[in-house]
Parts: C-alpha cells; structure tokens; sequence
C-alpha cells in the first residue's frame, strides 16, 4: 500500500512538473495576412523607387498622340514606317527605354510593333492578396511560414492617359511571388521573396 501511494505521488508530481514545464514555453506568434502583407510592404517601401514601364502597340501609339505626349514627325515612302517626336508634356510624363526622344516606328508585316516606355513618377510596389500562410521548411530556419501573393505596380501620380495605355494588353502590371518568413527573437521577419 506504501508503494502505490509513493507512486501516485511521483505520478502526480510528473504531472504537475509536465504541466509547469509546457506552460513555461511559449509558442510562436500568429503570422496574420495583415502582417506578412505589412512585412513584404515594408521591405518595397526600402528598395528605391521605379518607374513603369509600359509596352506600347499600335492602339498605345494612337492614344499618345491623342494625349500629345508625342508627334507625328515623318512618315517614310513605304506609308507604314514613321518617327514620332516626344512632345514637352510627352517629356514630363515618361521617357523612352531606348533612351532619346524620337520613336522610330517600324511595323514589319510578321510582328506586331511595339516600344517601352518608363513612366517619370517612380513609385514603390505594392502588396495586394496575401493567400493563405502555410508552415515552410527553409534551410537554417527553426520555424518558419510561406505565402503567396500578388506584387502590383504602382501607378499613384501617373496622367490617367499613361494609365490608360499601361492597361492595354501586352503589359503586366501585376506577378503571383512567394514570400518566406522565419521566426527571429520571437517575432516573425520577412526571409525572402521569390
């Protein structure tokens, strides 16, 4: 009878040594949607801002020059080929990505033609539709979570016009990414973004 009573109690102090051992440990944080969002965003809001660049076709063309952000300079004998000037509101809006300030237009009969252009308002990119955060397994990395989500340019300050041609097809304003996350002191960090 002695013995079972000593071992209730070492059973009993198990216990209670198991129970204040697990209330001693502290689990990690939740890493919400809002919070892997405002960590990405942090981490565009330290990288230099960029311009946008904007793949112009032939409907592109034409709305520049309704909003005169270009002129019609010279058309070649073979009335497909022509220079286009970038006017001063042209200018202030956007630069070439080939640099200079004539667009030498030349359509072939087997591609669409087609230049870029770099909006003058740099702005820094933006997180939208963090999805669901999975656990992650990442090299050197005791805990550590995952989650897809959509990085979009930004297009604050750009002329409705430019707006207007960047959302023609052929341009890409926005790209699926993954962002890793590992627990550091406690608190979650950004790891890195693919």
């Amino acid at each position: 009878m002695k013995n079972a009573v000593n071992m209730k109690v070492l059973v009993a102090v198990a216990l209670l040594g198991t129970g204040l051992l697990l209330s001693g440990c502290k689990s990690a944080p939740e890493l919400t949607q809002a919070k892997a969002k405002a960590l990405i965003q942090a981490k565009y809001d330290q990288t230099p801002a960029v311009g946008v660049s904007i793949t112009v076709d032939d409907l592109g063309l034409k709305q520049g020059l309704t909003a005169k952000y270009w002129k019609l300079t010279k058309v070649y004998p073979n009335n497909r080929w022509a220079d286009y000037t970038l006017t001063d509101d042209g200018k202030k809006a956007l630069k070439l990505l080939a640099g200079g300030e004539v667009i030498q237009w030349r359509p072939d009969q087997n591609t669409a033609a087609h230049f870029v252009v770099v909006t003058a308002v740099a702005n820094h990119l933006r997180v939208k539709d963090v999805k669901d955060i999975q656990d992650e397994i990442l090299p050197a990395v005791d805990t550590a979570k995952g989650a897809e989500f959509t990085e979009a340019v930004n297009m604050d300050g750009v002329p409705d016009a430019l707006q207007a041609i960047a959302h023609n097809p052929g341009n890409k304003l926005s790209t699926k990414r993954q962002a890793d996350f590992s627990l550091e002191n406690g608190a979650w960090a950004l790891h890195s973004i693919e």
